[in-house]
């Protein structure tokens, strides 16, 4: 019995350190943005004030942007990246957590220069989109497509964001191409500069429809500043949905943190978007993490304020390692002492064939020589049984074992023929 609950004990702490070691999260993350003065890191650094309640720190790693991004993701460097819409991730490399924001696709000129608000018309212009490596060149590069534009209509000039406004304002380049949030800091500059305005793009629902994964949005008039005003007429533009996406293998306590911070930081209203338009799992382009998709449709469980979140967030993946432990320690814990019980009873009935089998044969065999094997025989599975050391609770089964035996010695005695009456001595006769 001691044995039984021994091992019984040992797999339960075994099976308690497994479940242990699987809940806790690790305690740092590695987070791919963008440019380090870019939207991206910007946002970054904002989940990195949030995660750092928990003491999560997050490395953030700057890059040339989005394609970088996708690469160093593919790569397995870093767990976590931000990806504009339309760069494609190797698969089973990544899973989103969901869009999070929206991304214009500003297009911004020298004013006046006599740029056509169509598209297709643009030709020998000197265009800035973006460095070979960002999310804007692939952009470009997909934009020119949509609207009909060879790859040597205009010269592309590989600028980084900071460094084309610059240019627009010294003449150097004609079109200015920014993918980003509207209130990236580096277009602060571009929108109090008198030498520099939006392009007013035209038939931009149309282009969406060659952009799978372009959205269209509108720029309100006094979006940016109200004095002066920018932009001075509402701008719709194309709009790309910014991703956050994850390491398929990270742990299940980090999605939860990296999706509940997404939900602090992006359900609010913004000046291009409405209140919970994000996060979303809608035209991520990726497959949606299966935790993060409960929490973004269905908010957190009932769990979220009772437990630590390293353990809430994993509550019912919890009881997908545990239940089945349950499932079979339970029965096993149930079923020890009749293991035990058995145990102890075949210590007597495995000596029940012989005793049957003597029984048997003595029907038969009713010889002297016969008779007194079969008692020698009784004799020794008597002492055999009586030598047992078992508990009080188990000794009836020996008990009974013995009376049978005896029973069957008394048959042997009663076949057995009596001993005949010795002579005895004449008695003398009186004359």
């Amino acid at each position: 019995m001691r044995v039984w609950i021994a091992l019984t004990s040992l797999v339960f702490v075994i099976s308690f350190t497994v479940i242990l070691i699987l809940l806790l999260p690790p305690k740092k993350l590695v987070f791919a943005a963008g440019p380090e003065k870019g939207a991206y890191a910007q946002v970054a650094h904002r989940y990195a004030e949030i995660l750092a309640r928990d003491d999560i720190e997050l490395d953030i790693i700057y890059s040339d942007g989005s394609a970088e991004n996708a690469e160093l993701m593919s790569s397995g460097k870093v767990d976590v990246a931000l990806l504009q819409a339309g760069i494609p991730v190797e698969h089973g490399t990544a899973e989103a957590i969901g869009a999070v924001f929206f991304e214009p696709m500003l297009f911004l000129a020298k004013r006046p220069n006599g740029i056509p608000n169509n598209a297709a018309l643009w030709k020998g212009l000197r265009i800035a989109s973006g460095l070979p490596g960002s999310g804007t060149a692939v952009a470009f590069r997909d934009f020119r497509e949509a609207v009909g534009l060879g790859p040597d209509d205009n010269i592309d000039v590989p600028l980084p964001y900071s460094e084309a406004i610059d240019a627009l304002e010294k003449g150097e380049i004609d079109i200015g191409i920014f993918v980003t949030t509207v209130d990236a800091p580096y277009l602060a500059r571009a929108y109090t500069s008198d030498e520099i305005a939006f392009v007013d793009l035209s038939y931009v629902e149309a282009i969406s429809r060659h952009l799978e994964y372009a959205d269209v949005v509108t720029v309100p008039s006094g979006a940016v500043s109200l004095e002066p005003v920018r932009p001075f007429r509402p701008q719709r533009a194309l709009a790309l949905q910014g991703r956050l996406v994850i390491d398929p293998d990270l742990h299940p306590a980090m999605v939860n943190r990296l999706t509940m911070a997404a939900k602090e930081l992006h359900t609010g209203r913004d000046i291009i978007t409405d209140r919970d338009t994000f996060p979303t799992i809608e035209g991520t382009g990726l497959p949606v993490n299966n935790m993060a998709r409960q929490l973004i449709q269905d908010g957190p469980s009932a769990w979220h304020n009772l437990l630590p979140y390293w353990m809430a967030a994993q509550v019912n993946r919890t009881l997908l390692l545990v239940l089945p432990i349950l499932l079979l320690l339970v029965p096993l814990l149930r079923s020890v002492p009749l293991v035990y019980s058995y145990f102890r009873g075949w210590q007597v009935w495995q000596h029940y064939p012989q005793i049957r089998l003597i029984e048997d044969q003595l029907t038969e065999h009713q010889d002297l020589q016969s008779l007194a094997s079969f008692e020698q025989q009784l004799d020794d599975l008597d002492h055999k049984i009586g030598q047992l050391k078992l508990p009080a609770a188990y000794r009836q089964t020996a008990y009974d074992a013995r009376l049978h035996i005896d029973l069957i010695r008394k048959r042997i005695r009663l076949l057995q023929p009596a001993p005949d009456k010795p002579l005895g001595k004449a008695e003398p006769v009186s004359v």
